[in-house]
This record gives structure tokens, sequence and C-alpha cells, in this order.
């Protein structure tokens, strides 16, 4: 086997070894980043969310507190979590945020349709448990698809909530029309009584991973190519020309031929090499005379 194939063989074993290695441990690394960045959006998303709650309290509630009172029919528009729902609705719209789903999962809802199921019911009794916990992500399985979910806990910060939800007695009527009175009270102020939830389907953290692994991957290959084109080019002007050209003086004079010369060297292992067997040569030449001129 040629010094070059031996050469480009050790690249290519240490080439797979180090892919094989540093693979897993790259596709964890990339995974951990997907989901990081996912959790950034989520949490940009309940911060909008959290925003539009504010305003729903402070500008649109005193606005239509009065109405509900009076009218049987209830007006959603004054609940702060209706208004998230429908501007969700629209957010959707947005194709780079299609998959994302929001939810206030409570406990005790007024509007079941933010009931926390028992996966969700285990989130908001762990930040009940430890309110210093700022929020929690992961992956589920809900109905055989694999979600990734990023939760924050959910904490009665304002006086105003309480109107609707301490007690049926202080709830508007057209409120108790529409949800009746059994779900949504006894909440107190600074109480952590739901998480928000925004989940988006595993396959896409799994996708975002595989690209980003795949093109690292072709940044590396693409390094490991040149890297060997030029150990090759190096290998070949810098060691095996000149052994060539040693190899081919030495085989002239072995067949006698003591004219033939090595030619000047670089001061390296290779030259010096080639200073040696000049030196043999010119060692060869001397014996040679001696026996063909004995005294």
């Amino acid at each position: 086997m040629k010094i070059n194939t031996k050469v480009n063989l050790i690249l290519i074993i240490v080439f797979i070894c180090g892919i094989f290695i540093s693979g897993t441990a790259l596709a964890n690394v990339l995974e951990r980043k997907t989901e990081s960045e996912v959790s950034s959006k989520a949490v940009m998303l309940m911060q909008i969310a959290n925003s539009i709650r504010q305003y729903t309290n402070e500008k649109v509630q005193p606005l239509l507190l009065p109405k509900v009172e009076t009218e049987q029919k209830f007006i959603p528009e004054s609940i702060p979590s209706f208004s998230i729902r429908e501007v969700f609705q629209i957010f959707h719209q947005n194709k780079d945020y299609a998959n994302f789903t929001y939810k206030d999962a409570t406990l005790n809802p007024t509007n079941l349709q933010d009931k926390a199921d028992n996966f969700e019911s285990n989130i908001v009794k762990e930040f009940r448990k430890n309110p210093a916990l700022p929020d929690r992500s992961g992956f589920r399985t809900d109905k055989g698809e694999k979600r990734f979910y990023t939760a924050r806990p959910f904490k009665i910060e304002h006086e105003s909530c309480l109107q609707c939800h301490s007690t049926p007695e202080k709830a508007p009527k057209s409120q108790l029309a529409t949800y009746g009175s059994e779900n949504g009270f006894g909440w107190k102020l600074h109480d952590i009584v739901a998480a928000q939830i925004v989940y988006i389907p595993a396959e896409e953290i799994f996708n975002q991973a595989s690209r980003s692994f795949v093109m690292v991957l072709s940044l590396l290959g693409a390094i490991f190519t040149a890297i060997v084109v030029i150990i090759n080019l190096l290998l070949k002007k810098i060691v095996l020309k000149r052994i060539k050209r040693i190899a081919a003086v030495a085989e002239q004079v072995s067949i006698g031929d003591m004219n033939a010369n090595f030619g000047k060297q670089d001061k390296d292992e290779i030259g010096a090499l080639a200073e040696a067997f000049n030196r043999m040569k010119y060692s060869l030449e001397i014996a040679l005379n001696m026996l063909n001129n004995p005294r």
C-alpha cells in the first residue's frame, strides 16, 4: 500500500470516528438549541398574550362591565381570555406561527374551553408547589401526536379579575346566565390558577434540528475534503516526489552509475536521508576504487 493511500485511509478512519463520536453530541446540541429557540418564541407569544390581557383589563373591561351588569346576554369581549383566544385565531394566519397553539390551561375556568387536562393540571400543581419555578418545557404525547410545550405560571395580579371569579354573588348576572355558577369561582389574589402553555408539533423541532445537522455535516464534509486534497498535494510535493527521486538515484548507483547525483536537498529529514545516501555512495565509490586498484 502506497504512503498516500495509507495517509488517506488513516484520515478517513479518523473522520468517520470523529463524526460517529461527535455526531450524537452535535444532534443533541442542535435539538436543545432548536428547543431553546422555540421556547423563546413561545415566551414572546405569552408576553403578547399578557399584554392583551392587561389592555383588556385596563381599557376594555371598564367600558363593557356596566353593560355586562345590566344586559341579559354576556359580552365575552370583556374577558381577557376570550380576547387572547380571538387574537390568536388571527395570529395563526401567520405561516411562521401556524403550528403554535396557545392555551390558558386553568384548573377551575369559567369557560370549559380553558379547562386543563390531567397533564396540564400536573404542571399547574407543580407551579403552585414551586412558586419560584419560572417555566417548564418538554414533550408530551396527546392523542397519538407528540408535541413540544413551553409553560409558565399564571398568577392573579389584578383585583378586577376577582369581580368575575371570587364568588357567584359578586359575578355579573349575564355571566351566570351564560356559564352558570359552578365553575370559575374561588380565585384569590396572587394565587396561581393556571398555566400559560404554548404547543408546537414535535416534528417541527426534529425537522429544524435535522436541517441544521445536515448543514453542519455538509460543511464538515467540505472542510474534510479540502484538507485531504491539500494534504495530498503537500505530501506529493514535499515527501513523495523527493523520495522517488532518491529511490531513482539509489537504483542508478546500485547498477554502477557513480555519476548519479541526489542534487541539492532541503535541510529536513528527507534531506538528511539524501545526504546519508550521498555519503554511502562516496564510501562505496572509494571501496570499489580500492578493489579495482589494489596496492
